[in-house]
C-alpha cells in the first residue's frame, strides 16, 4: 500500500539545529558548574528527549535532568531557536511531495511551540497539515507518544499508509511501537550503524535521496 501520510522529525531532518541546541545544552550545564567547551561533544542531545540525554551524559538524578530542561529553554527560547538552519533541497523537496498528493505532517519530541516557531521562522509552516511535538510539561516527550498523538490528532488511522523520516535511532523505535515504517536519513546527527542495528526500513543518504524515495513508496 502507498505511504500516502508521512511524518518527519525536526531537528536533524528539516533542520540543523547543531549550534542552537548544544549552545543551550552548554548554557544549562553552566548553571551546574560543568564547563564543556567542545560542542560537538554536546550532538548526541539533538534528537532524543532533553531529560533522557541529561541522565545518561551526565549522570544527573532525574529531578535534577527536569530542572535542567528549565535552564536549556532559557537560552533555547530566546536565542538558540534561530541558530537553526534548514537543509539545502527542503522545501523543494516539500513542494514536490505535496504536489503530488502526500499529506506531511512534523512529529518530534521538540515542544511543538517551539516546533511551530521554527517552521515559520523558515517559510516551513505552509507545507504540514499538522505539528506534532512533545507537551511543555514533559508529559508526552517520547516518540512513540508524540507520533500517536501527531496520529490520532491528524485523524490517521491506517498505519500502513504512513511513513516516518528522521535521523535517530528513536525514531525508527518510535515509529515501530506505532506499526509504521521508518526512512532513516544519513545528513542529521545518527550514523549509519545506528540506523541500520534499529532496522530502518529504508536508509536516505541525502536530501534528494530523500526526495526519490517518498515519491516512491
Amino acid at each position: 500500500m502507498s505511504k500516502h501520510y508521512i511524518l518527519f522529525d525536526l531537528d536533524g531532518t528539516l533542520t540543523d539545529p547543531g549550534v542552537g541546541i548544544t549552545k543551550s545544552v552548554q548554557y544549562a550545564l553552566r548553571s551546574y558548574g560543568i564547563e564543556e567547551p567542545d560542542l560537538s561533544k554536546l550532538y548526541p542531545f539533538i534528537g532524543p528527549p532533553l531529560k533522557d540525554s541529561f541522565m545518561r551524559y551526565y549522570g544527573f538524578p532525574e529531578e535534577q535532568a527536569a530542572e535542567a530542561i528549565g535552564r536549556y529553554r532559557e537560552y533555547y527560547a530566546v536565542t538558540g531557536i534561530y541558530e537553526n538552519q534548514v537543509y539545502e533541497g527542503i522545501p523543494q523537496m516539500l513542494e514536490r511531495l505535496k504536489a503530488a498528493g502526500k499529506v506531511l505532517c512534523v512529529a518530534t519530541s521538540k515542544p511543538d511551540k517551539f516546533a511551530v516557531q521554527i517552521l515559520e521562522h523558515f517559510h516551513l509552516g505552509s507545507y504540514f497539515a499538522l505539528v506534532g511535538g512533545a507537551s511543555m510539561d514533559e508529559v508526552r516527550v517520547e516518540k512513540s507518544e508524540v507520533i500517536k498523538y501527531t496520529l490520532e490528532s491528524a485523524g490517521i488511522e491506517d498505519p500502513s499508509q504512513v511513513v516516518m523520516v528522521g535521523d535517530r535511532e528513536h525514531d525508527v523505535f518510535g515509529a515501530r511501537k506505532n506499526h509504521i515504517d521508518t526512512i532513516g536519513v544519513l545528513y542529521g546527527y545518527g550514523s549509519l550503524k545506528e540506523l541500520k542495528q534499529a532496522e530502518a526500513w529504508k536508509i536516505a543518504e541525502s536530501v534528494e535521496d530523500l526526495g526519490k524515495l517518498l515519491l516512491e513508496c
